[in-house]
């Protein structure tokens, strides 16, 4: 089993291009469910699979709960093309529903009560700020931000060039508070400590990059340090970034762009605008109103 997991790590890996945190996850839930199920994967049966959900269904989420299906289902795919199987013991087992998410998303006010907790009388308080300036002015993922290399910053020209998902590169505007907060931060930025942490931005004591746990963390200790309870990470100011900008009326399409979404029904989640909003715009631009 072991051979297997590691020829379908390389295949995820080097074949088809998948992100290593997609990777590192997808090999987690197989690993999962061999141990619970103790079987080769030649042997597994539907029934093996069905058993496995059925046991967990009280310990993990829906969603969880699918992108485990949809490893096992990508992993059997697999074992078909490579001749270790004749069938997808996945193939009528159906995922499990799930309702529509849409993450917490912060207002304004909050988005400044937040940056406004985060003390400038160190190095540390003017880094945290530029990150929090960042993550909201231009909607990154975390992924995103912990990678950002200063010679994609562009200050003056105010916009950023971020590498995304699957290596898409996209240009990202920059707004004055955002850049104000880097400017603020670049003169005391700590010493690199090697060769490939030259470049990043956003660099820990050691002059290495972040870790996305560690932004994780700056971001749920601001929070709570401005008096928010509620339930948030660095993907809230990527959520609250779009959702301001489609309240304020800037198109869909757009927003699509600068989020490095490839499918504009991704973006659409970002359209949970209130009725008002929505009655208000449709009584402006409907032609029959007029």
């Amino acid at each position: 089993m072991d051979r297997l997991l590691q020829d379908y790590r390389y295949y995820l890996r080097v074949e088809r291009h998948l992100s290593p945190n997609t990777v590192a996850g997808y090999c987690s839930d197989l690993e999962d469910f061999f141990a619970a199920a103790g079987k080769k994967a030649r042997e597994v049966v539907p029934d093996d699979i069905e058993r496995y959900f059925q046991a967990r269904a009280a310990q993990i989420s829906k969603r969880s709960q699918a992108r485990a299906l949809s490893a096992l289902r990508s992993f059997f795919d697999w074992t078909v093309l490579e001749g270790e199987r004749k069938e997808n013991p996945c193939d009528h087992i159906d995922a499990p529903k799930l309702g529509r998410y849409l993450p917490e998303v912060l207002s304004v006010g909050e988005i400044d009560r937040i940056i406004a907790s985060v003390p400038e009388d160190g190095w540390t308080g003017l880094r945290d700020r530029a990150i929090l300036e960042v993550l909201y002015g231009c909607g990154l993922r975390v992924s995103e931000a912990v990678n950002l290399q200063i010679s994609n910053v562009f200050l003056d020209e105010r916009f950023v060039r971020v590498v995304g998902k699957g290596n898409k590169e996209r240009m990202v505007p920059m707004g004055e508070a955002a850049a104000a907060a880097v400017r603020a931060y670049l003169p005391v930025r700590p010493e690199p400590a090697d060769g490939p942490s030259e470049d990043i931005l956003f660099l820990s004591k050691f002059g290495r990059p972040l870790s996305r746990i560690s932004m994780f963390k700056m971001v749920k200790r601001q929070a709570l340090a401005a008096g928010i309870r509620k339930e948030i990470s660095p993907h809230t100011f990527r959520h609250s970034f779009a959702t301001h900008l489609i309240e304020n009326g800037a198109d869909l399409r757009v927003v699509q762009e600068m989020l490095g979404h490839e499918s504009i029904l991704t973006t659409e989640i970002y359209t949970h605008i209130d009725s008002a909003t929505w009655q208000r715009a449709v009584l402006e631009h409907h032609p029959r109103n007029r």
